[in-house]
């Protein structure tokens, strides 16, 4: 299949077929395939976009969730003026934690004493078979067949070892994360503020959606309530508890002035440029892949943004992290993304190392 790029230089506009967007055609990776989408390089620097959450202004931010183990990593990111962060709290591996609270309190202010906004990242859609909640008894699921507790419903879809999707709207499950002994209490108290939402899409998921109408409960309805939940039990002890859902963007669909209502802002991932879920760091699939199942249909870079505007029109800011190694494709995103209204970033996949490729001003 063709890969289409479109660069505006002024009113030039150039056409190029059959190479990949980071440059190489993709017959030389046969296991992607690349389908039609266009890619707008800018021809200056757009200014960063700026929105307000809990009276602080972020036009940057950061987004780390592996390696915090190491301190050193949090000092670099500490020296860093990014104005909001996003790490894995580390708090409740099985084995093994961060230093929480050097973690919290080296990031939940910039080094000059300026503001930040410094979010917890979590997964409420998936079970970790690596973190301390997971009991000895538990029994996995595998593709056929749930396991037990039975809120443990299916495989990850994309391969990761250890992690389950599940029943989020069973007690069993929203007990671990609500109530005054919750992971939720737990992040508020440690002085995080507020919360990063992963696989808020659980609610797509096929197997899950399978199993929510074998139990008679409608999917959206039972995550939108989820969150609202998530949300109170974050103001119950900080009272400006933030919550940000990161993708799963169709999801306003089922009740837009409810979902609206109930986040501070969404993320989304890869809507110029994604890279492979297992790839290092230093891998060459760890960025600047575009095109393929990824960017099909609803989920086109074109579709992406038009949902993400739907979002803006509710007030609701969009935050973009997208996955490039090259320079050039680092700062083409940076202003497609400025150019929509939206605050991006653009890393690498592994999220495990400060971006190489920060905004350019």
């Amino acid at each position: 299949m063709y890969h289409k790029i479109i660069a505006l230089f002024g009113s030039v506009v150039f056409l190029v077929l059959g190479i990949t967007a980071c440059g190489s055609d993709s017959s030389d990776d046969p296991g992607v395939t690349v389908d039609p989408v266009e890619i707008v390089a800018p021809d200056d620097i757009v200014e960063p976009i700026s929105v307000l959450i809990n009276d602080v202004s972020i036009d940057t931010w950061m987004y780390q969730i592996q390696g915090l183990d190491d301190n050193t990593k949090i000092d670099t990111l500490a020296v860093t003026d990014y104005d909001m962060i996003v790490v894995e709290p580390g708090h409740n591996f099985i084995g093994f934690s961060y230093d929480t609270d050097y973690l919290v309190n080296q990031l939940e202010s910039k080094s000059n004493g300026d503001e930040r906004i410094l979010l917890a990242y979590v997964d409420i859609g998936e079970a970790e078979d690596y973190r301390t909640y997971w009991q000895s008894d538990w029994v996995a699921p595998t593709e056929n067949a749930p396991g037990s507790p039975s809120f443990l419903v299916t495989i990850d879809p994309d391969g990761w070892t250890g992690n389950y999707p599940v029943a989020y709207w069973q007690n069993e499950w929203k007990d671990i994360w609500l109530g005054p002994d919750g992971i939720v209490a737990e992040l508020a108290n440690a002085g995080f503020h507020g919360i990063y939402l992963d696989w808020v899409e659980a609610y797509d998921d096929d197997t899950v959606r399978a199993y929510a109408q074998e139990e008679g409960v409608n999917p959206e309805e039972e995550m939108m309530l989820f969150i609202e939940e998530i949300g109170a039990a974050g103001r119950a002890i900080r009272s400006d508890f933030i919550v940000i859902a990161q993708n799963a963007p169709y999801l306003l669909d089922h009740d837009p002035v409810r979902y609206a209502a109930m986040i501070d802002a969404i993320a989304l991932e890869d809507t110029w440029f994604y890279g492979e879920g297992d790839a290092e760091w230093g891998d060459s699939n760890a960025g600047d892949l575009s095109g393929g199942e990824r960017h099909n249909d609803e989920y086109s870079t074109a579709s992406r943004i038009t949902q993400n505007h739907v979002y803006l029109d509710f007030g609701v800011p969009v935050f973009t992290v997208d996955y490039c190694i090259s320079e050039s494709n680092a700062n083409m995103t940076y202003g497609n993304s400025r150019r929509e209204g939206f605050v991006p970033l653009v890393t690498r996949v592994s999220l495990s190392e400060l971006t190489e490729t920060p905004p350019p001003n």
